[in-house]
């Protein structure tokens, strides 16, 4: 009998923002091939998902209105063998449906809220609740996914009551037919990128977690021909949005190439241009379980230089798909330590926008890792193999 799963999730297509979204987006199709899959999301409604709206209670914490749409999550799930929540948004949903049906609770780990206190200045108060949700989702769980070794390792630190037994790596995976080299130059013309020279690109929110004022600060030392393409949107909060924009005018005062940023969401296809036509992809950084952002880049054939935090090292290899810098999160209050790290990375970047030959051997052996390591179809088994484990767990 084929195994009936409902997955919980934030975000669902069309309606994506961060690279749990693309997990999820990716890995359903693939899971439909191999078991029957519902799918339950939060937000407006669409196609291929029963959307649950953030809307109680009216007026509420952002982080309680999400327990609202984790109740009314639990409330509809069919008749099913496992359930399978992917971030705090929607574990308490996941957990409170296995309470509800006797059946088992599969978690996957793309961030941790104990790795991200500077929550508290997106949720306020909310952060406390963010973070019982996920404990409390975690520690009855009867499987949890982590997206890397180094996020497993976090998860077990931070979750010491949970069973080491329980946890599994399934790693991101990667479109390499959606992501791949597109040589056309379009869409960076539109931009007012300058073909000539060589330039940065960086993918991402406005966020403490991806490092973006890192970078721009870094940006500062890079050589004077480099251009900067930021893909960037959706600051967390006023405060952070703010001091990206100070960095940003302070850039924009003392480059002369270009420096781009570019707002609003890109289509897909265009963001493939702008990664496939970029001397070198940064990634500063300074939480990230994996990075899905660095298998997109790797898979367009760019290389990538990034920090050394999190899940990142087990997907660009140093000094073979690209360059990494170490980061020691302790010490993020420390200017003289921020400072060297930004002027570390800018020291990296200038190394690949220098040797074309050495970007361009990267560039290709990052796109066959993609190839070898990172196929969702792969990945599909593996998750499906981990219910199969969670369903023992239960029973017993």
């Amino acid at each position: 009998m084929t195994m009936k799963l409902s997955l919980l999730t934030r975000e669902y297509p069309p309606s994506i923002y961060g690279g749990a979204g693309v997990h999820v987006a990716q890995l359903v199709p693939q899971l439909r091939k191999l078991i029957d899959v519902e799918v339950h999301c939060m937000g407006e409604p669409r196609e291929g998902a029963t959307a649950h709206a953030e809307d109680f209670p009216p007026g509420a914490n952002a982080a309680l209105r999400v327990l609202g749409a984790d109740l009314s999550m639990a409330a509809a799930i069919g008749d099913v063998d496992i359930v399978h929540s992917h971030t705090w948004y929607a574990n308490m949903g996941g957990h409170l449906a296995a309470l509800m049906r006797d059946i088992p609770h599969v978690v996957t780990s793309h961030s941790l809220e104990p790795h991200r206190p500077w929550k508290a200045e997106q949720l306020g108060g909310g952060y406390r609740v963010s973070s019982w949700a996920e404990k409390t989702a975690y520690e009855a769980a009867d499987a949890v996914i982590s997206v890397s070794a180094g996020m497993r390792r976090d998860v077990l630190e931070s979750y010491p009551n949970l069973d080491p037994a329980k946890t599994f790596v399934v790693k991101n995976g990667i479109d390499t037919d959606e992501f791949r080299p597109d040589r056309d130059t379009t869409v960076l013309k539109e931009l007012g990128v300058d073909l000539d020279r060589p330039s940065v690109a960086f993918v991402g929110r406005i966020t403490r977690q991806k490092g973006l004022v890192h970078l721009v600060r870094a940006a500062t030392q890079f050589d004077p021909d480099t251009q900067v393409v930021l893909l960037a949107g959706a600051p967390d909060t006023p405060e952070i949005a703010a001091e990206f924009n100070d960095a940003f005018a302070e850039l924009q005062k003392q480059r002369t190439a270009p420096v781009i940023w570019v707002q609003e969401m890109l289509p897909r296809a265009s963001v493939r241009q702008v990664l496939t036509n970029a001397t070198v992809f940064a990634c500063p950084s300074i939480y990230e379980p994996l990075g899905i952002v660095n298998l997109e880049a790797m898979a367009c054939e760019i290389p990538v230089v990034a920090s050394a935090v999190g899940g990142i090292p087990e997907v660009v290899v140093d000094g073979e798909t690209g360059l990494l810098v170490p980061y020691d999160p302790a010490q993020a209050e420390d200017p003289a330590y921020v400072s060297g790290f930004e002027e570390a990375f800018a020291e990296k970047v200038n190394q690949v926008t220098r040797d074309a030959g050495l970007a361009e051997r990267f560039g290709k052996a990052g796109r066959q890792r993609c190839i070898d390591e990172f196929s969702w179809a792969k990945i599909a088994q593996e998750t499906v193999d981990v219910y199969q484990k969670a369903i023992e767990n239960h029973a017993g």
